[in-house]
């Protein structure tokens, strides 16, 4: 690498025992589950699927995930005195791009998870565009959807086929 003029960062370079025996071998040794990285945005981890055959399955990377719905937190804050349906309409551009990069096999919980924590977003900062407080819990959900959908998670890439 150094022949490109390239150099690896330490603290983020490691040699790991990952793979279909890693289980295994460290339950030879007593030694906990594999190892888990993160690459891409995504944590990778050792599992098994339903037949019970070796699986690398991939989540969102609690930082990324975290980084996201503070971000788009206060986005919804600057956005709150425009019309409801502008936010939707934008927070439904972030919802559905963040689908489309997040939505394969194995991460729906996530997603799924991302998309409440946009609705939480979106109830508080409603709910702070006056004095009294504009929703109910109830009628937010009422209003979402009917009036303004948000987009629902959906898994756009399925990895094993």
């Amino acid at each position: 690498m150094k022949h490109f003029g390239l150099s690896l960062e330490e603290k983020k370079t490691r040699l790991i025992e990952f793979g279909r025996f890693a289980e295994a071998n460290r339950a030879k040794r007593g030694e906990p589950k594999p190892e888990i990285f993160d690459f891409l945005g995504f944590t990778h981890y050792c599992s098994h699927g339903k037949n019970g055959k070796f699986r690398v399955k991939r989540k969102n990377s609690r930082k990324k995930f975290s980084h996201k719905s503070k971000e788009v937190h206060k986005l919804i804050g600057e956005m709150r005195t425009l019309p409801v349906k502008v936010i939707v309409k934008k927070l439904n551009q972030i919802l559905v791009g963040y689908y489309h990069y997040y939505g394969i096999t194995d991460n729906s919980r996530s997603i799924t998870s991302f998309r409440y924590r946009v609705t939480k977003s979106l109830f508080f900062w409603l709910n702070r565009r006056s004095q009294r407080r504009s929703y109910q819990w109830s009628g937010f959900l009422d209003m979402l959807t009917n009036a303004y959908p948000l987009a629902k998670p959906r898994i756009y890439v399925s990895i094993y086929g």
